[in-house]
């Protein structure tokens, strides 16, 4: 029996979900009490700054230990909180900036707001090149489409978290190239070469991975000259050697939501977090679908029961979010909620949007 507890917390502690309502789901109270990794919050989870913060207490609190709270804050309007959360500028207005310095700034102010909201983690920066105009990915979250422009914000971006105690989460790894297809309803086909990627599209991560970000998220696209069977999220070729051994990242790598298009209309979602975990990833997240869950746990489960994963990678896997949650743990929550939209914060927000006029061009 101890045995096959001590399992199901390894497996559950790959995992980082969302779910429906303004209230933890009981099934949700016993993964957490049992070892999951992670929770998502969304916009659909809270009502009021009050009811926010007492969802992430409740959360730490049926977790029992260190457990990783993210939501999505990257800027603008499509991937952020809403009011009263300060409304910062979006990622495309920023990048036309020669001011890295104001958003190492925005970020602090960020992870402040975060904090006093009890979430630990934030899946921004967002590398992905704005290389066509035409992308519905790239369009007004990405910094632009010059690499070592978008890297230089990314790192101003992770400082600013950091410096505030917020883990950060680069995505979407090796990046979305001239895609023009939504990942969230079907697969984007990147046709660009190893030699393309090392000069565009990996630059930015490569340069976030130097400086420290802890967490990297997959992207769900096709790169047929690397891998003409998985998509990245998917692919050892992807993760394990280029991200792992090309570009030498030691942290934690997070599959994002495998309920996506990209990837459910191809595979299960247990099917897809078994491929994925094999791939190299660390952790899956399944954010949006609630009925999801139980499956693609117990599929992990039973693959690992089979023996399908190797074991010295599955201990490595559990070393490095060990080390992610100890991080995790050493961060408090920020003591008041009047830090969140306050008018400091609202200010630098409307410098940074009038400091368009002194873009670069």
């Amino acid at each position: 029996m101890a045995r096959s507890s001590q399992l199901e917390s390894s497996v559950l502690r790959r995992f980082l979900v969302g779910f429906p309502g303004t209230e933890l789901p009981w099934e949700l109270r016993g993964l957490l009490s049992r070892g999951l990794g992670g929770v998502a919050i969304f916009r659909r989870n809270w009502t009021s700054l009050e009811s926010l913060g007492a969802l992430t207490a409740e959360t730490r609190r049926a977790a029992r230990g260190s457990v990783l709270i993210g939501t999505d804050q990257e800027g603008g309007t499509l991937f952020s909180l809403p009011e009263p959360f300060t409304p910062w500028p979006a990622p495309a207005l920023l990048g036309k900036l020669n001011r890295p310095e104001l958003v190492e700034k925005m970020a602090r102010a960020m992870a402040t707001e975060l904090r006093a909201a009890g979430i630990n983690l934030n899946f921004a920066p967002m590398l992905d090149l704005h290389v066509n105009p035409k992308s519905p990915v790239t369009r007004v979250r990405s910094y632009g489409a010059d690499p070592r422009r978008v890297g230089a914000y990314g790192r101003a971006f992770i400082r600013g978290m950091a410096r505030r105690g917020m883990l950060t989460c680069a995505k979407h790894f090796p990046g979305h190239g001239d895609a023009a297809v939504d990942p969230h309803h079907d697969l984007p086909v990147f046709t660009g070469t190893f030699a393309r990627l090392r000069v565009r599209e990996l630059v930015p991560f490569r340069s976030v991975i130097r400086a420290g970000v802890p967490l990297v998220m997959t992207a769900h696209i096709l790169l047929p000259h690397i891998d003409p069977q998985s998509p990245a999220t998917l692919s050892h070729r992807v993760l394990h050697d280029m991200l792992r051994t090309d570009l030498r990242f030691k942290g934690v790598i997070l599959a994002d939501d495998l309920g996506m298009g990209a990837i459910a209309r191809r595979l299960s979602a247990g099917e897809a977090a078994i491929q994925s975990l094999q791939a190299g990833s660390d952790m899956i997240a399944l954010c949006h679908d609630w009925s999801l869950v139980g499956p693609a746990i117990d599929a992990v489960l039973q693959a690992h029961g089979r023996g399908q994963f190797d074991l010295r990678e599955w201990r490595a896997s559990e070393a490095r979010i060990a080390h992610l949650l100890r991080r995790v743990s050493a961060i408090s929550k920020s003591n008041s909620l009047d830090v969140i939209g306050c008018g400091p914060h609202r200010a630098l927000a409307e410098k940074l949007a009038a400091s368009k006029s002194k873009s670069v061009r």
